[in-house]
């Protein structure tokens, strides 16, 4: 059970578009090993873009999740078409920030970006003052590519003028067929994620939508918006709107799917199977069993450096093999055990054994050998 004070309980709001994914596949495309992508199909995919954007996309793609509270500001479908009108609609300048997130940065760094912006460079004077404040509210994820992210900003126009070209030649080289491909599965999973909400606390909900992560609070916000997301999944992401909403996106891709257009093996058993075959992983989930554990006890145990450890945790998280405390404090690990016994009634579906043939090897019935 998620261990949660319940101070307050959001109103749920439900939303989805394949424009949320239209992002979310170029981030993928562009860091496929995170998502248990095949790197040379996502390669072939990059490729399939001319010179151009192709080098556009490898500078910038990284950035595109923060376009999410920006495509929940535009109306219905909210799908390719409507990403392409709304973007080419904003003035140059605005593009950039408009994809960034900037609702999540805290007002003193925008101020600062903003500044970079309007100059078109950026001075030693504007990364030590970022620095500075990253150090004094503790946000560290923007400290790791602060001159890679003032760069960034520094070029705004050009981002701005780049960017839609780019934009446009990816939904016609790939995204158009794959909004085409994805649609109903988000829909499908819009209808499931709403029928759980009328059945499980919001605590358990959020668990279980995002396939293990527990969250020692419920986020404090009056509203949240619920999003599903194909690409992302199993993974989530959460962003501050405005005071008043946020929004969750989780994955939204069904079990019996794979992100690869006419893949065979479904994602989801592919992943489980592939965690589950490495030694060290097994023995993971062998003390994850017994108790909680942060990466550091769990390096110390296992006598392992802690990168080593994170590397396995995230391919168990990444299969649904593990639940993720989400709050304060150190980040700790335990055992999904029940994902090992969905895992395996997928594996049987997945090879066509009949029902009766799965009652048979319940009820203890030896097996022929020939």
């Amino acid at each position: 059970m998620t261990n949660i004070t319940p101070n307050h309980t959001p109103t749920l709001k439900w939303e989805w578009g394949t424009g949320y994914d239209f992002f979310a596949s170029l981030h993928v495309l562009h860091e496929p090993d995170r998502f248990g992508l095949r790197g040379a199909w996502a390669k072939g995919v990059r490729t399939r873009l001319p010179a151009g954007p192709r080098e556009f996309f490898e500078r910038t793609a990284h950035s595109y999740l923060g376009a999410f509270p920006w495509i929940h500001s535009l109306p219905a479908p909210r799908d390719g078409e409507t990403i392409l009108d709304s973007f080419s609609d904003l003035p140059v300048k605005e593009r950039l920030p408009a994809l960034m997130g900037k609702s999540e940065i805290p007002q003193p760094m925008l101020d600062i970006l903003t500044e970079v912006a309007d100059r078109g460079s950026w001075t030693p004077q504007d990364r030590d003052g970022i620095a500075d404040l990253v150090q004094q509210i503790g946000v560290e994820k923007y400290f790791g590519d602060l001159e890679e992210m003032l760069m960034m900003w520094a070029g705004a126009q050009v981002f701005g003028e780049q960017a839609l070209e780019a934009f446009k030649t990816y939904y016609h080289v790939f995204f158009a067929e794959e909004e085409a491909r994805i649609g109903p599965a988000l829909q499908e999973a819009l209808v499931h994620a709403q029928d759980l909400a009328e059945k499980l606390p919001l605590p358990e909900l959020l668990e279980e939508l995002s396939e293990g992560v527990r969250f020692d609070q419920i986020p404090p916000t009056p509203n949240l918006v619920m999003v599903p997301s194909f690409w992302l999944d199993p993974l989530i992401t959460m962003y501050r709107i405005n005071p008043m909403e946020s929004i969750f996106v989780f994955g939204g891709r069904p079990d019996d799917y794979a992100l690869v257009p006419g893949e065979a093996v479904p994602d989801a058993l592919y992943n489980a199977l592939k965690a589950l075959a490495d030694p060290t992983r097994l023995r993971i989930l062998h003390y994850l069993e017994e108790k909680p554990l942060t990466p550091t006890e769990l390096a110390a145990i296992l006598r392992l450096r802690a990168p080593t450890v994170i590397h396995h945790l995230n391919s168990l998280r990444l299969a649904g093999l593990v639940y993720f405390s989400y709050g304060k404090g150190d980040k700790r690990y335990a055992a999904r055990t029940s994902r090992i016994s969905e895992m395996y009634l997928q594996l049987r579906r997945y090879l066509g054994v009949s029902d009766a043939q799965r009652s048979e090897d319940i009820s203890g019935r030896p097996p022929y050998v020939a």
